[in-house]
This record gives structure tokens, sequence and C-alpha cells, in this order.
């Protein structure tokens, strides 16, 4: 039986890196993004993939990630690499490890499965039981209908992330841009599994993660799919080249006037409901009415402030009787 733990870390921005090229994994370390994974899938070719579980023990052993979420993307259950990517790796470098990241999940047992071996290889080594969060990621049709019961399938599920490039594939999407709308349709082709991604996320208080934007030097196109998830809540994107952390990282924070908006309609509120306020159940802050849906909404706003570091720039003052 895992124990939960605080799943909730800032990943405004999720910078992928080759786990076979130590060049790479040296230069992440110094990027300002909120997580990194190091990648045993799709960038790294088959016959990279043992020895870049070794680069991969080695850089989290010995690399400074301070500050930042450390993921490994291992292999699908489909490959014959997954069970040895994720032993070589948790048993190497556990402790300094946040996550896994299991690619193409189509089901909750794919999610089961990977959580007894973690719980088992923590058990082993002797490793906090349940320590280790599982982001998953749905790549295709069947995952999508699955996202609700693969979002409950284990307490050590933190994310769920969206996987554009093969998810476009699995459907016949008509686009050879990842992340782009397809000719032809007049609306937001990704808006329903965008939701649908949210839904099951938000539904058991689970970050959503968007996936990456291939055009790596397009900081433009980067900036409009990334604003569209925003909107809708996602809390990051992932990130494939360093041009695009910056972009990803304000795009996913609040302004500074939402961050201090929300503080004080936290600081008003608390203040109008206690007994020196006259314990009201709704008040003026200004001009605006807040009640107990301003206050869920604006800690929404702080609590994403607060992950990025913002400091607030304005203070509640008590009203003179």
């Amino acid at each position: 039986m895992t124990t939960p733990v605080n799943r909730l870390r800032p990943r405004r921005s999720c910078l992928a890196v080759p786990g076979s090229n130590p060049r790479f994994l040296e230069k992440a370390q110094g990027l300002p993004a909120d997580q990194v994974f190091l990648d045993l899938e799709d960038a790294c070719a088959p016959l990279a993939k043992p020895e870049a579980r070794h680069t991969i023990v080695k850089f989290l052993n010995e690399g400074d990630w301070t500050g930042k979420t450390r993921v490994v993307r291992v292999n699908g259950w489909t490959t014959e690499w997954t069970y040895r990517d994720v032993v070589t790796v948790v048993e190497g470098a556990g402790p300094n490890l946040d996550c896994i990241m299991l690619p193409k999940v189509q089901n909750a047992e794919q999610v089961v499965a990977l959580d007894l071996l973690l719980t088992q290889i923590e058990k082993t080594m002797g490793f906090e039981v349940g320590k280790i969060g599982i982001e998953a990621q749905i790549e295709n049709a069947q995952g999508l209908n699955n996202v609700n019961a693969i979002a409950q399938a284990s307490p050590r599920v933190e994310t769920i992330i969206f996987g554009p490039a093969d998810f476009m594939a699995s459907i016949n999407m008509k686009s050879l841009v990842v992340g782009e709308q397809p000719p032809g349709y007049p609306a937001d082709a990704y808006h329903y599994i965008l939701m649908k991604i949210l839904m099951a996320a938000r539904a058991n208080n689970l970050q959503a993660i968007d996936g990456p934007y291939l055009q790596i030097r397009n900081v433009d196109g980067y900036r409009e799919v990334a604003q569209r998830a925003a909107a809708l809540g996602f809390d990051g994107k992932w990130v494939l080249h360093p041009g695009q952390v910056e972009a990803s990282n304000e795009i996913f924070s609040p302004s500074q006037e939402d961050y201090d908006h929300a503080e004080l309609i936290l600081d008003a509120y608390d203040y109008y409901t206690s007994e020196a306020g006259g314990k009201k159940g709704s008040a003026m802050l200004g001009d605006e009415m807040i009640d107990e849906a301003s206050r869920k909404m604006a800690l929404v706003v702080s609590g994403k402030g607060r992950a990025a570091g913002m400091q607030r720039t304005s203070t509640f003052e008590i009203p003179e009787a």
C-alpha cells in the first residue's frame, strides 16, 4: 500500500532532455525550467537506451538539479525496455528522483503495474515507499477514453500529460505540424482532448500538462499554443528548446496584477468572515462583491503565483470604522 505525498509541484515548464546526451544533461541543470525529464523513450535510439539508463543515473546522483522536479520518462509497457528502465534508474538513483513518466498509457492497469514495480524496488532498496510519483502520458484514443480510470489508478499519479504527436497519428488527424490546427477545421481541433484530460486531472486533484510544440524556433507559435492550454486551466507545457522555457514560465504564471488581486481577495475574505470583520458571508472589495466562490478562484491564482515565486506589490488595509 503506497502513501500519498504532496504531488502539486511547479510544472510551468517541463524540459525534455535526451538521456543519451551528456552535453544536454549538463546544460539542462542551468536552465530555469520547473521540471526536467530525462528521456529514455523517443529521444533515445534503441541501441542507445541501455547505456542511457546508466548515464541518467549518474547525472541524477551527481548533477545539481536544485529547484527542479526530477523526472525520467521510461519506455511504454508495449516495448521490451520498460522494466529494465525502471529497475536500473530507480535502484540506481531513487532518492534523487521525483517521478517516473509513463508514455502511451492506454488503461489503468498499466499504471498499476508501474506502481507495483516501484513499490517492489522501494521495499527492496530500503527507500521510502510511495515517494516516487507517476506522470501518465495520454497519446491515443484508447488512453483518452480511459483517462478517468488512469487518473484514479494509483495515489502516485501526479499529472496527466497530453502527447499530441502520437495522438494525432492515432486518430488520423490531417496535419504534420504537431500542436497546430489541421487545415479545413474551423474550430479548435484539440479542445475536446484537452478538456477531457483537464477534467480527469481536476476531478482527482492532479495537474494537467500540455505536450510539446515541435517547431522549436517558432516561439510565437509556441506562445499561441501554450496560451490556449493556459486559458483552459492547464498547469504547464513541455519545452524542447531553451528558447521556449521563458515563454512557458511566463504564460503559466498569473500576471502581477492578477496575483496581487487574488491575494487581496483572500485577505479581505478572511477579514470580513472573522469576528472583527462582522462575520459576513459576502462583502465588497472596492467595487467587487466577494464571497466563498471568489475565495476558491483566488486560491487557484495565488497558488500559481506563490509556486512561481511571485512577490506581492499591494496589501489589504482594514477599512476604518
